[in-house]
């Protein structure tokens, strides 16, 4: 879809991390309509048998002290505890799967048959990047992610508007029930969703909020807003911070992820508005996670 670019205002006093709100201005690009599904990420792997970082042996240089037998691919899963837990540790509701990857979602013994058209998942970042160059595009900015989620609603909380359920009714693949152990599943499904199962935003795109958080170009810093801000004028074409710093884990490079996913609920990470920020590992991808490309204007 041709978005034709324009100022806006970026960002949500809601979090820390996505403050102060700013203008931005963005020239025209061409964004996918879709998240990259499971058989266009396929048609990649064929045409250059790429392999993915969750497909790859770990190398032991980048885990110090663990046991070999814990180095084999594999990826993060979302595992529904059985009981109540505590909502500060997120570990309590990932495993590490041996054997999960894209090919294989859940891990061993679940497979892409029936999810053609689902967003493709297990994608690190470098990996969503190999996708877009073979392809003939790119990551979007940060930037430019939200003003075509935003479909022309400048400051609108949601991509749709400002009420959550307008109707009554859901107009995303997000979390209901009581998070991590129970999803009611309200909206239709546990996971992951076909691509444009919900209504499209403004500018004719789907699954701009919820599905799968989306890899974008530019680093993560918590502290980026305050920086474009501290000149007072408009930014041009924002391309991220030089470098990356997360002060929960200092030491692990991230980039922004936008959009939320089906695991966003009103009780944890309700970040599926888009003037929300995520950020994720660059080495790591997990069954929430996915991209869409973009390409300049003709």
């Amino acid at each position: 879809m041709r978005i034709p670019g324009g100022e806006f205002w970026m960002g949500s006093d809601e979090w820390p991390d996505a403050s102060p709100v700013h203008r931005v201005r963005v020239d025209p690009f061409w964004i996918d309509r879709t998240e990259v599904t499971n058989e266009e990420f396929a048609e990649f792997v064929k045409a250059t048998d790429y392999v993915t970082v969750a497909e790859q042996t770990p190398d032991p240089r980048d885990f110090p002290g663990a046991r070999p037998e814990d180095l084999v691919p594999g990826s993060a899963v979302f595992t529904p505890p059985d009981a109540p837990v505590s909502l500060e540790d997120h570990y309590v509701w990932w495993k590490y799967m041996k054997g999960a990857s894209w090919r294989h979602p859940e891990g061993p013994g679940s497979g892409l048959k029936g999810r053609e058209k689902h967003p493709v998942v297990h994608v690190a970042w470098t990996d969503a990047v190999a996708y877009a160059g073979w392809a003939g595009k790119r990551l979007p900015t940060e930037a430019e992610w939200e003003f075509a989620a935003r479909g022309g609603l400048d400051r609108a909380r949601y991509v749709w508007g400002n009420e959550l359920k307008p109707g009554g009714v859901w107009r995303g693949n997000f979390f209901q029930g009581h998070f991590p152990g129970r999803n009611s599943a309200e909206d239709g499904y546990r996971g992951t969703a076909p691509v444009g199962s919900f209504p499209p935003n403004g500018y004719g795109l789907v699954d701009m909020a919820g599905n799968v958080w989306e890899w974008c170009q530019d680093w993560y810093r918590p502290d980026y807003y305050r920086a474009l801000t501290s000149n007072g004028t408009v930014t041009v074409n924002p391309y991220g911070p030089h470098d990356s710093f997360d002060p929960d884990e200092p030491g692990v490079p991230k980039r922004v992820q936008k959009g939320g996913s089906f695991l966003c609920s009103d009780q944890y990470c309700a970040r599926f508005s888009p003037g929300s920020r995520g950020k994720g590992d660059v080495s790591t991808g997990t069954n929430h996670v996915g991209f869409r490309c973009v390409r300049p204007a003709d």
